[in-house]
Parts: C-alpha cells; structure tokens; sequence
C-alpha cells in the first residue's frame, strides 16, 4: 500500500468546522494559531469536528442546540456565545434510539466521558424496557468492530492492485440497493462525504480509491480505462455487490462507462458526472504535456492550474479553504500513480461504444466546466439509449464540490425514478 501524506480525520474536521461555523471564522482561528495552540486546534479539529460533528445520525441542527444547552448548564460562555452567532437554529422535538445515541454521543465530548457512561447506562435500561414496543431490539454488538457511521466500515481489497474501500451500511432497516461512487483525478474517497452520508440513509455505500490515488496500491504505469474499470469489477465481486448504481465523476464517470459497457451483468444503473467519452486531439496532446510536466517537475508544478479547472473563481475566492483542501489531496497523490491514471484518462474512447450502455443513465454537466464543458455530455446523453441530462447552475468541474445541494437532489430524483423497477 501506497503511504497516504494527508489525515482524513483532520481533513473532515476542518470541513465540518467551516461548514458549522463559517469560513472566515474558521479561517482566522487556524492564522491566529502558535506553536503553543497548534496542538490543540488540531486535536478540537479532529475529535469534536470529525470524531462527533461527522456522524450523519443527527441533524446538525439538533447537535448545535445540544452544544448551546450543555455549554450554558456548565457555564461555557465562550463556545456557548459562539454558536449563537455562528446561527441559532431550532432542533427535532422527537428522537430515535439512534438519534438518542448521537446525543449521549455528543455529550461524551462536551459534558464528559462519566457524564455520558452514566447517560448510555440509563438509556440502555430504558430501551430494554420499551424498546419492543416501538419496535426497537438491542442486540450484542462489539466495541471492536464499530465503525464511525459518517466514514464507514474501511478495507482493502485482496486483488491486486489493493484499493483502499469504504462501506457505509443503509441506515434503514432494507438497504433500497448498493451505490458505488468513483472520484475524480487527484482526488480520493473523501470527495463524496456528502453525498455517501446523506445517501446511506436508503442505500448501502461503497466509495473507493482508484489505484495511484489515497490508501490504494500504485502500481507502475501507464495505467488505460480497462484496467481500472478491471479494479472496480474485481472490487464489486470480492464485496458481493450484485448490481449497483454506479455513480462517478471526471474519470470515475470514465470507469463508469467502460465498466458498464464490459461487465453489464455488475451496473444496473449509471451517473456519469463531468465526464467525456473521449477528446479531440488537441486535448489528448494536453494531457500528454501534463504528465510529462508532472514527470519532470512533480504534481506541485500543475496544481495551481489544476484547481483553476475544477473551482470556477467565485468558488475559488470564497472558498479557500476548501480549495486549499482538494489541493493538498491532488499534490500529496502518488506522483506514478498519477501519471499512470492520467494516461488513462487521456486516451479515453468510449463514444463510438456507448450505444451499448444497457444500465439506466444520469449525465451531470456543470455549466461552467471547462475540462469537460456541457458538450461532451451531450454527446453521451444522445448516444447512451434513454439517457437524461442534468446541467447544474454555477458548477464548474467538481461540480459535487461546489454545488453538493443541486448534485445530490439529482441524483435523488435519478434514484427515485429507478425505484418503482426493483420495488
């Protein structure tokens, strides 16, 4: 395996911060930061922000009036007025035994460990007397195998090349289905946190990282479309998929395609999202020049222009941090398994074969996207039997990124209409 340079658990902290309490905000505290707060910013960041602030079990409304009636009962006025500002919002007036877990959750963070051992204890007595009544059974469960539910079981597959996986269980008692998502160049599987969390709520989830990219093996290349549409099926059979809604962005969309095209049998539906099947020859001489850039002189030297393409200016300018953050993704990737996946995308040719796609297909376009402008997606749409066009307003390349509201409601009204078939 491939050694990952960047810390995941920092990493979602540090989103969930800026998305709870403002960029800015967020901003300022990380530059008034010294070697003598450093630390500490780092570990709040890392186990309030990610280990309680990422569990999608509780809406983040609900969390945030918890915050405000713990910290003002221990008289924590600091965090307490800080959330006030940050926005007062109102929170569920019910909650489910899973939502309640969230809670004590919390509350072993911002009250304490004895407060919230005591709290699960009384809980868990409570349950066992009118748990069956709601319909609720506890059930045995070990401390060593629970995953955090906004990262998902992690694994590693026994083919080779390893990719590094996640498996995010449906949080409904019948999973409606597996959805895969496949991401972009110079990303990883962190990319779709939003969209897996909010998805796991009806679907088994399975993000993964191509080879070259994260926690995956990076073979020496070039690597070509086929073989990394080989790790995928090799990853569906060796988790037991059955068919799955594949769902993948830039080259994930790329992998979509010719997965779908040689193994039918595993892709029962399909997203291709800010992709192409294939490129005049002017880009494919682009992509050539890329890499033997990033041969010469590392992924450091197109990082800059990188983020150019995937980020349209506004987004660019009022969300640094968050560029900043797919930045550090993109130069921290293995520079060969970089290459190797860029060949790949740049030899891309699937449109003369798309009209074989029997799955049922979602094209997402970014109206801004200028590595895969909306043209190319209309090629697809038209070629690929019954397929439909979404082109989402204000997005450029990672359109998931900059617009994860209009993305997801795309895909949940692709999904919807898919339902009545298996249901």
């Amino acid at each position: 395996m491939s050694l990952d340079p960047i810390d995941h658990d920092l990493e979602r902290g540090l989103r969930n911060r800026r998305a709870i309490l403002g960029e800015a905000w967020v901003e300022r505290s990380l530059g008034n930061a010294t070697d003598f707060t450093a630390e500490f910013q780092n570990m709040i960041t890392r186990f309030a922000w990610h280990e309680i602030w990422s569990r999608p079990g509780l809406p983040a409304q609900t969390r945030r009036c918890i915050v405000l009636s713990i910290t003002a009962a221990m008289g924590r006025w600091e965090e307490f007025e800080l959330h006030v500002r940050a926005g007062l919002q109102g929170g569920e007036t019910g909650l489910t035994p899973d939502e309640l877990k969230e809670v004590l959750m919390q509350i072993g963070v911002y009250a304490g460990v004895p407060a919230a051992n005591t709290a699960f204890a009384l809980a868990q007595k409570i349950l066992r007397e009118i748990g069956p009544a709601l319909g609720y059974e506890l059930a045995p469960a070990s401390p060593l195998q629970a995953d955090h539910p906004g990262v998902g079981r992690m694994g590693s597959t026994r083919a080779r090349p390893a990719l590094c996986y996640s498996v995010r269980e449906a949080r409904r008692a019948d999973s409606r289905g597996v959805v895969v998502l496949s991401h972009a160049l110079g990303c990883d599987l962190d990319m779709w946190d939003f969209l897996a969390n909010r998805l796991a709520a009806d679907y088994t989830v399975v993000s993964y990282d191509h080879r070259g990219h994260g926690g995956s093996d990076s073979p020496e290349g070039p690597y070509t479309m086929a073989e990394l549409a080989e790790d995928a099926a090799n990853l569906l059979r060796e988790l037991q998929t059955g068919p799955v809604t594949w769902i993948g962005l830039s080259m994930g969309g790329m992998v979509g395609q010719e997965l779908a095209l040689r193994h039918p049998d595993l892709v029962s539906a399909l997203v291709i999202a800010n992709s192409t099947s294939g490129y005049p020859e002017t880009v494919r001489t682009a992509w050539r020049e890329r890499i033997a850039t990033v041969r010469a002189q590392g992924i450091e030297a197109i990082a800059d222009a990188v983020m150019e393409r995937y980020f349209h200016d506004g987004f660019r300018q009022s969300h640094t941090g968050t560029v900043a953050a797919f930045r550090r993704r993109l130069v921290g990737t293995d520079r060969a398994g970089y290459i190797g996946c860029c060949h790949a995308v740049g030899t891309v040719d699937t449109t003369s074969r798309l009209a074989g796609i029997r799955a049922a297909t979602l094209v997402i376009a970014g109206e801004l996207d200028q590595g895969a402008p909306v043209a190319m997606s209309e090629t697809m749409a038209q070629a690929i039997p019954d397929a439909r066009l979404v082109v989402i307003p204000q997005a450029s390349h990672l359109a998931v990124a900059e617009q994860p509201e209009a993305f997801a409601a795309a895909v949940e009204e692709f999904l919807a209409e898919l339902r009545p078939r298996a249901e």
